[in-house]
């Protein structure tokens, strides 16, 4: 078993079944085989991505309620630190992401987030992967959505988002990125467009096979758009 093993797992468990135990393991594997700094970089933002989905299985009314802002922060400060040392841009470009989304998510720090998004989006487009760009996109997205109202800039990197995950391949990431365009549209004023959106969202999800509290957000914001006036 490898690292990517245990990813797949992770990832497995925070789109369908909800059991992070394989994934724990898995790393716990992992961690142990780290023998260079390369790969215990990599491990340690493993282990932050881990404490992160499992502070998302605790959002109730969309407020996190179990979390451990500074040891997840500190899992990817310690990668990030690991991976500027080996100059691994890619790396990097990765774990400022990760230290972004401890801040903006579980701190509320925006303005604490938007600068390492920035710093780490180049870096990504250059060297990194189609999730991590996807990521990036969507978090600076929700940053103009939500603490800047502006609505068109929000929608741009959101759909680049969704695009990038549509690239990736992954059917398992690619309903959240559509749900989060028909969100924006909604919030934009524009309720049509929303709908069809959401519309498409909800049917990615259940095509999907994701987990019942992810149909039911996707069913939320559908209701959302279409009673809206």
């Amino acid at each position: 078993m490898t690292l990517d093993d245990a990813v797949e797992a992770m990832t497995e468990a925070a789109f369908r079944t909800g059991d992070f135990s394989v994934a724990q393991r898995l790393l716990a594997d992992a961690q142990a085989a780290a023998t260079d700094p390369a790969a215990e970089a990599a491990v340690l933002h493993q282990q932050g991505w881990l404490m992160h989905w499992r502070a998302l299985e605790s959002i109730v009314d969309g407020q996190v309620r179990e979390s451990d802002p500074d040891a997840e922060e500190a899992l990817f400060q310690r990668a990030l630190d690991l991976r500027r040392a080996l100059d691994d841009r890619a790396g990097v470009a990765a774990s400022l992401f990760g230290v972004g989304l401890v801040r903006q998510v579980l701190r509320h720090d925006s303005a604490g987030a938007i600068g390492l998004f920035r710093e780490a989006l180049p870096l990504a487009e250059e060297h990194g992967d189609l999730l991590t760009c996807s990521e990036l996109h969507r978090h600076i997205g929700f940053y103009h959505l939500v603490d800047r109202k502006m609505y068109d800039e929000a929608l741009r990197h959101l759909r680049i988002s969704l695009d990038l995950r549509e690239k990736h391949g992954d059917a398992r990431w690619v309903p959240s990125g559509t749900l989060a365009v028909g969100q924006a549209l909604l919030m934009a004023g524009r309720r049509a467009e929303a709908a069809g959106v959401l519309r498409v969202a909800l049917d990615q999800t259940r095509a999907a096979g994701l987990r019942p509290q992810r149909v039911a957000q996707a069913e939320d914001w559908l209701s959302r758009a279409e009673s809206a006036g």
